[in-house]
């Protein structure tokens, strides 16, 4: 029997704004008056805290990123949702964009392996929430959400996308380079789709002197779900050893006793 498809099927087109889409665009347009920047920093400063207090507890995560736009049908999705499933086996949390697309498919794969599922979800018109989530925290802040995003994370697999996902690919690619974050792996899902940006990186870039060969030697490739976990989790074990250190425990006293 077919599996039933329990996404939500209104949904927005793509390019509407929503009124918090407005705000921001007041926040990134120039200075405001004193009182509204100050509100504005609260905020920001609060949906930080929202997210800390939130994720402190996941464990170890590996964060997939990916398209928002592949049905079940597409064949990177049924890899993603494997991936997911193969991460949780592994003992990772798999955390997303808490989206549709390749974050429901590497969520939906988490949740049936029995593993912590976790979605970053930023408000906008055509992202909602996948069915396949155990913790959900949305944010309004593109910047805060790429934060937690990272934060929590001991690698990363890039599965094709658009703007945002070479967004995220290079932002993160900087921060190693910039040395702001560990040199975690990052995996590029699919030769087909990246040989093409690996190629204009080593041509170009490179040869213009614009990266160093290390940078260029950051970005794993593969088409195998398998080898990317094994890849995430060699590297995990042999230089991370799959620990922040000693396990966090909630305190009554910060009301944490519900955010395991």
């Amino acid at each position: 029997m077919a599996e039933r498809d329990e996404r939500p099927q209104a949904v927005p087109p793509y390019g509407t704004v929503l009124p918090n889409g407005r705000e921001e665009r007041r926040f990134l347009s120039g200075p405001q008056p004193r009182g509204s920047e100050l509100a504005r920093a609260l905020r920001i400063f609060a949906e930080f805290m929202k997210g800390f207090r939130a994720l402190h507890f996941v464990g170890p995560c590996v964060t997939i990123f990916g398209s928002a736009r592949f049905t079940p049908e597409n064949p990177y999705y049924q890899a993603a949702r494997e991936t997911g499933r193969l991460l949780a086996e592994a003992g990772f949390t798999v955390m997303t964009g808490g989206g549709p697309g390749i974050m429901e498919a590497a969520n939906r794969g988490a949740k049936e392996a029995g593993g912590l599922s976790v979605g970053c979800l930023i408000d906008l018109p055509n992202e909602y929430p996948n069915p396949y989530l155990d913790k959900l925290v949305t944010f309004r802040y593109f910047f805060v959400r790429k934060v937690m995003l990272v934060k929590y994370s001991y690698a990363f697999i890039v599965f094709p996308g658009g703007l945002g996902t070479l967004d995220e690919v290079f932002e993160t690619a900087t921060l190693i380079q910039t040395g702001k974050i560990e040199n975690f792996p990052v995996v590029l899902f699919g030769r087909e789709f990246w040989r093409p940006l690996i190629d204009f990186m080593r041509d170009t870039l490179l040869r213009e002197g614009t990266i160093d060969p290390a940078d260029l030697a950051s970005l794993a490739i593969t088409d195998s779900p398998q080898e990317a976990v094994d890849l995430v989790r060699d590297t995990a074990i042999r230089r991370f050893g799959l620990s922040y250190g000693p396990r966090a425990r909630p305190r009554w006293f910060f009301g944490e006793w519900m955010l395991r």
